[in-house]
């Protein structure tokens, strides 16, 4: 029962980074730092519980938290792209805007400053076994199944279409793509869209699945997310591998107690250590891993 319940957890927390992660990994492999992760996972989360409040409707939330997403992504673009920004500065500067607008316009629209009221979402109610009641949630929440079937479908249009070929050529050498007649700000700025929506789906799904939206809800998703991107190696199946390991490691962060007490164990372990867990993991991943990483070739360069 206490492995049900393990895999339950997991498997509700590793949807966003699956979502994040995907989106990540179509913008680095375009040539567009993918810092901005956090900021658009939270501004589909405000979006997403603002729709479904007003309209009463989760489905409505849903394609609210994926526009949100696209809107801060063309942003990002707009900067990035366009005007040939330093990626780095623009993307702390949109994470930092998103906490601002999100928290301004929850104070605005439900006068609150902390969280929303409660919304419609995702997922059915089950009376029986706590364990098997979670993982019924996690089963009939769509967004659950869109995270599963995400990282396959990346990987598809990466490797096996015309998109995905034009996307790698401009991540690798935009020059050799500009000379065979490639768009190539128009690849970045898709692959940067793309990258928006999925990861405003992963902030849609947080609000949907805890029916509200509180400040700052994605919580440095969007940054474990990215660590997953380089952690796979901008392969879309190693870092959706990445999420899960990532997921595993905050489920371990919440049923460590548990786990502990079912076998006989009754120290008590400060609550500030069990917090730690997810991000010692993912400094320890990156430590072990980053030097042998070759990220694409044009990789935050403003050039094409």
């Amino acid at each position: 029962m206490i492995l049900l319940v393990f895999l339950a957890q997991t498997l509700r927390i590793v949807v966003p980074y699956l979502l994040a992660a995907a989106g990540g990994v179509m913008s680095e492999r375009v040539g567009v730092i993918a810092l901005t992760l956090e900021g658009f996972m939270l501004t589909g989360a405000f979006t997403a519980a603002l729709g479904s409040y007003f309209a009463q409707s989760p489905w409505v939330g849903l394609v609210c938290g994926l526009l949100g997403g696209l809107a801060f992504s063309l942003l990002y673009a707009l900067a990035a792209v366009r005007f040939r920004a330093d990626q780095v500065v623009v993307g702390v500067a949109l994470n930092l805007l998103a906490t601002g607008v999100t928290r301004f316009f929850l104070r605005f629209a439900f006068d609150s400053s902390s969280n929303s009221p409660r919304v419609p979402g995702f997922g059915g109610e089950y009376s029986g076994n706590a364990a098997l009641g979670s993982l019924f949630a996690s089963l009939t929440n769509p967004l659950v199944w869109v995270g599963l079937v995400t990282i396959p479908a990346v990987t598809w249009l990466l490797y096996r279409t015309p998109f995905g070929l034009r996307a790698r050529a401009v991540g690798e050498k935009p020059e050799a793509a500009t000379s065979l007649g490639v768009s190539v700000p128009r690849v970045k700025v898709l692959g940067v869209a793309l990258s928006g929506m999925l990861a405003g789906l992963g902030g849609a799904y947080l609000a949907l699945d805890q029916h509200q939206f509180t400040d700052e809800m994605s919580a440095g998703r969007g940054y474990i997310a990215l660590a997953a991107v380089i952690f796979g190696r901008w392969d879309p199946a190693r870092a959706g591998i990445a999420a899960l390991l990532f997921a595993a490691a905050e489920t371990l962060q919440i049923q460590l107690p548990q786990l502990l007490g079912a076998l006989g164990v009754t120290a008590t372990i400060p609550s500030q250590f069990l917090q730690m867990i997810p991000y010692v993991l993912t400094i320890v991943a990156l430590a072990g891993i980053v030097r042998r990483s070759v990220p694409p070739a044009a990789l935050g360069k403003a050039e094409g």
